[in-house]
């Protein structure tokens, strides 16, 4: 699938955060943003770039004695329902339930499956941590290991937070109105000198373009 006009990214980020708002998901959200081309005003925006910063499930809310976490898991095939993901939610959408190579519920992907389709470009960040101080940490992480990919770009807009929409983010973003500098003049903000700036900007350029489809990435800070 090719890129989205400025216009259907915008509604596609609506669609988003309406899902997360009124719909269960499989671990709590807590912010829904939106970063790079679409809050940079491009037309078209070749991918839509979206972060969620979800709590780590630590005790499940689901309702214990509706639903049987252990033969959900044993139905599926898929270890930690009730600990990383919702019982519930699994119990309601196993056609989302996705697991990571140890078999085990992996929340971010579970997140992508429920809220994205399969071919739609996009790439989903998803994390514990809030938006800006992922992006801290993914700079540090990046400069140790020389691996300007990690990066997060810092060039973002809230949509949704603790359950209230913004409106206005949603305006600026339908009308490009949102002041954004460079990729790279944003990390030398960040404290990046000139130079590695630039390279650092050229690297994760590059990556974003090899990039097709749904792409998922999770942290936990």
């Amino acid at each position: 699938m090719s890129g989205f006009d400025r216009a259907r990214a915008v509604d596609r980020l609506e669609d988003l955060v309406e899902t997360v708002a009124n719909e269960r998901m499989p671990v709590p959200v807590r912010e829904v943003w939106a970063f790079g081309d679409v809050a940079l005003g491009l037309d078209p925006v070749e991918r839509l770039d979206v972060y969620v910063t979800k709590d780590v499930l630590m005790r499940d809310d689901s309702d214990n004695g509706a639903v049987d976490a252990d033969a959900i898991a044993a139905e599926y095939g898929v270890e930690g329902i009730g600990k990383s993901v919702r019982a519930d939610w699994a119990a309601d959408h196993p056609e989302y339930l996705r697991a990571n190579a140890n078999g085990h519920a992996a929340p971010e992907q579970c997140l992508a499956a429920h809220l994205l389709e399969e071919d739609e470009p996009v790439h989903l960040e998803v994390c514990n941590a809030a938006f800006e101080d992922n992006v801290t940490q993914r700079l540090r992480g990046a400069r140790l290991r020389e691996d300007y990919t990690q990066l997060l770009d810092p060039r973002g807009v809230c949509l949704w937070a603790e359950g209230t929409r913004s409106d206005e983010a949603f305006r600026k973003l339908r009308e490009g109105e949102l002041a954004l500098p460079t990729l790279s003049a944003a990390l030398e903000m960040l404290g990046l000198d000139d130079a590695e700036a630039e390279t650092a900007a050229r690297e994760l350029h590059a990556w974003r373009e090899q990039q097709d489809g749904v792409t998922v990435r999770g942290d936990v800070v």
